[in-house]
């Protein structure tokens, strides 16, 4: 079975690419109401014909009269001719490696796509072009007021005459192929990359600005489009410069603001890079340093929220641009993150008022049966002493010491339960949810930015390796070694080449007050040490991909123990039993499912 075409395969110079063109007589217009009545193709490559392959074909019907008149094909001729299940294999393997070519190509991939679902065989991602596509992109209207077959044969000198027959009708588009691809060679397309990026409709002068691609590499990196005034218009990564680059100029990306956006550009900058990973992070800081008007993601790269706890006496949650030691996030929305306190506040305990309280002062909010301060729930008067306990189960929640109230909560769900309160417990799972999800992924990016360096390698598919160099979560240097280079000596030197990565550290009264057991020597950062979190999850998912090893560390990469990662499998049952009540397949009338707590 034949493959979609690899990037180095569709640069193929088009005099040295295997086109099967293909095809089809049938019942009718429908691909799935109707049948194929004979399939016709030709293989070529560089101007001659490397084979043929024609047969009739059993439709398992009568073929209409009205389709009888136009072929000429019969019910009786093909009554002994073989079905497209015993066809359909010995076509695919006619055709495999090739690129398909058909006038009016939909037509014909429809039905055979169609006959392939019908076999339970799997289609191939054949590249296809379409000679009608092609004919209205080169030929102006009053050279070709039609591109039927028959009009274009005659136009373009073929040397065969379609007659409605599958072998005849394929010789024919044959002859059309290589007149339009004679024509378009005088326009710069010489490969089937080019080829297929001239297809689309385009204006001049989006085309002319082809040649800004012209000098970048076919490397990794990050291009950068500028604007008459040399401002950076657009930033975007690629694993082929000068391909990625060049599409913007041939109409396959459709989006109006791009469009727009090449109109205004004059010139392409670029900066190469090792691998895909470091043109990610690069992209990133570029985004940072420039917030291009075309870049939907440069909006606001900095705009991100944190739940914190305040600097006082008697803590509780608000919600800050600036991240502190005790800290979760970072949120998008600040309407997140304070659904998120409220959850975490009723859980611990955690005063909700905004009356400023001395040390030697006490919490006395009147209690409420809705809506009161969470901290009034024991009717009595807190002292410090005794309101100590909910702020600190929050920072062992937050830096994943202890889970306390991640099981406070398993259990209360389980009451609800319990006593068939089930919709009280279905609200607390889905609220619960969020805040283990939020938890994760602090914790997952806070531990690696605890790391002063750690350096990791990943296959590079062609028997090489690629390398990240990582300190506190920035990526501090990037490179390869290619098949045959000894990897180790390659690692010495990006170390030794490494950006020096200083976590800024927090001097208020705030990163101080109250720490954490074992940690009152240490010194306070926040919990990224100053990194990007977009830049700190890339860097995550690229140490979570299969095939990466560490190859040496300065510490241990691990999540805490009792960290949000251990409810992980929790969250997603709780997950699968809120989408099964949104969308029930059935009303058994059974009590829902009881979603057990982790064991540690």
């Amino acid at each position: 079975m034949s493959e979609q075409l690899a990037f180095d395969e569709l640069e193929t110079p088009l005099y040295d690419t295997t086109f099967v063109v293909v095809d089809l007589e049938t019942t009718g217009t429908s691909p799935e109401g109707d049948a194929i009545t004979e399939i016709g193709a030709v293989k070529v490559r560089g101007g001659e014909v490397l084979g043929e392959f024609a047969t009739l074909v059993n439709p398992g019907c009568a073929i209409p009269p009205q389709i009888v008149h136009i072929t000429g094909i019969t019910t009786a001729m093909v009554m002994d001719a073989p079905r497209i299940e015993q066809v359909l294999p010995g076509f695919l393997e006619f055709a495999q490696g090739a690129v398909l070519v058909a006038h009016n190509a939909r037509f014909d991939t429809g039905f055979l796509r169609a006959a392939a679902a019908r076999c339970e065989t799997a289609w191939p991602a054949f590249q296809v072009v379409c000679t009608v596509q092609l004919a209205r992109r080169v030929l102006s209207r009053d050279e070709a007021p039609s591109v039927k077959l028959e009009m274009l044969a005659q136009i373009l000198g073929s040397e065969t005459r379609p007659t409605h027959r599958a072998l005849d009708d394929a010789r024919a588009t044959v002859d059309v192929l290589h007149a339009l691809i004679a024509r378009v060679g005088n326009q710069g397309v010489h490969s089937l990359t080019e080829l297929v990026d001239y297809l689309p409709e385009v204006t001049r002068r989006q085309r002319a600005k082809r040649t800004l691609a012209a000098d970048l590499p076919s490397t990794p990196g990050v291009y950068l489009f500028r604007g008459p005034s040399e401002e950076v218009l657009y930033i975007g990564t690629a694993v082929n410069l000068r391909r990625r680059v060049r599409n913007y100029f041939t109409g396959s990306d459709t989006r109006p603001r791009m469009r727009e956006m090449v109109q205004l550009a004059t010139r392409v900058d670029h900066v190469e890079c090792a691998h895909a990973l470091e043109a990610g992070v690069r992209e990133l800081r570029l985004l940072l340093a420039h917030t291009p008007p075309y870049n939907r993601r440069s909006k606001f790269p900095q705009r991100a929220w944190w739940l914190t706890l305040t600097d006082e006496p008697f803590p509780r949650f608000a919600v800050s641009r600036t991240p502190t030691r005790d800290c979760l996030g970072p949120f998008h929305s600040r309407t997140d993150a304070q659904e998120i306190a409220a959850t975490l506040a009723e859980l611990a305990g955690l005063r909700t008022c905004t009356t400023r309280i001395p040390r030697t002062g006490r919490h006395d909010c009147p209690p409420a049966i809705v809506g009161g301060c969470p901290a009034s729930a024991h009717s009595a008067p807190l002292y410090i002493e005794e309101y100590q306990p909910a702020p600190t189960a929050v920072r062992a929640l937050f830096s994943g010491t202890d889970d306390a109230l991640l099981r406070a909560m398993s259990d209360k769900l389980e009451s609800h339960s319990t006593a068939e309160h089930f919709e009280a417990a279905a609200r607390l799972r889905d609220r619960s949810v969020p805040v283990i999800r939020a938890l994760r992924r602090t914790q997952r990016l806070t531990a690696l930015a605890r790391i002063p360096e750690l350096i990791a390698a990943r296959p590079d598919g062609a028997g090489g390796w690629e390398f990240a160099v990582i300190r506190h979560a920035r990526l501090a240097a990037a490179g390869t070694a290619i098949r045959g280079i000894s990897p180790m000596a390659v690692v010495e030197r990006l170390a030794a080449s490494a950006e020096t990565v200083i976590p800024p550290r927090l001097d208020s009264p705030a990163a101080t007050a109250d720490p954490l057991p074992g940690t009152e020597d240490e010194p306070v950062h926040p919990p990224l040490r100053g990194a990007l979190p977009e830049e700190a999850g890339l860097l995550v998912r690229w140490l979570e991909q299969p095939g990466t090893r560490i190859v040496r560390t300065t510490d241990g990469y691990a999540e805490p123990r009792l960290g949000a990662g251990a409810w992980l499998t929790w969250v997603d049952r709780a997950e699968a039993a809120a989408a099964a009540e949104q969308h029930p397949q059935a009303e058994t009338g059974e009590v829902p499912e009881r979603i057990s707590p982790p064991l540690n």
